[in-house]
């Protein structure tokens, strides 16, 4: 890799632990740093044009081992923003198997919770029955941050009425989730939880 043979061997370790949890301190002093000096290390580190091209060269190994593709991403979202919540239930209201789920319903689940129901007390109390809630992933984020990917917003808006000083009304947009903020934010947690994902299963394996 061309990134790394710009770095000293102990920037190049810093690399590899800086993506262990994003966390530049904790990265620094595990690389061998000093941990007096970490926090300051760390920041200068992460401007230095090699770290960053070294940082980005991992990051992008890492995506393409575990299959992670900017497609793939995009269509995770589509997935999510294009759920249709009825494919959850059967004809009569109740809710379906998750193995009955089609993969792009699915792909819209976020969670199950499932809260046992019992009556009566003590020796007398029976369990009789299961509540199951299930979380769906945020279906307008999804669909703003595709919209922003395909620029069908703007973040400009173009006034005929003036503010203080004959200047523009300022305008500040609100209905953007404050997280994730943009698609590369979503495409970074997304790749994170798909590389832990896929560490799990390989631990499982052997």
């Amino acid at each position: 890799m061309k990134a790394r043979a710009k770095l000293t061997k102990r920037q190049h370790l810093f690399v590899l632990e800086y993506l262990v949890d994003y966390n530049g301190t904790r990265a620094a002093i595990r690389a061998g740093y000093s941990p007096k000096t970490a926090e300051q290390l760390a920041y200068q580190l992460l401007q230095i044009p090699s770290v960053k091209e070294a940082l980005d060269a991992e990051v992008q190994k890492r995506l393409e081992k575990i299959g992670v593709t900017a497609d793939r991403v995009l269509t995770e979202l589509a997935r999510i923003g294009m759920h249709d919540i009825r494919k959850l239930y059967n004809e009569d209201g109740t809710l379906k198997a998750p193995h009955e789920w089609d993969n792009d319903t699915a792909a819209a689940v976020a969670g199950i919770e499932v809260f046992e129901e019992f009556e009566g007390k003590g020796k007398n109390r029976k369990k009789i029955g299961d509540t199951r809630k299930v979380k769906v992933f945020d279906k307008k984020g999804a669909l703003e941050l595709l919209g922003k990917h395909l620029k069908l917003f703007s973040d400009k808006v173009e006034h005929e009425h003036t503010g203080k000083d004959g200047g523009p009304i300022k305008t500040e947009w609100t209905n953007f989730p404050p997280d994730p903020k943009s698609l590369e934010e979503w495409e970074a947690w997304y790749a994170k939880t798909m590389e832990h994902s896929a560490k799990k299963q390989e631990g499982e394996s052997t």
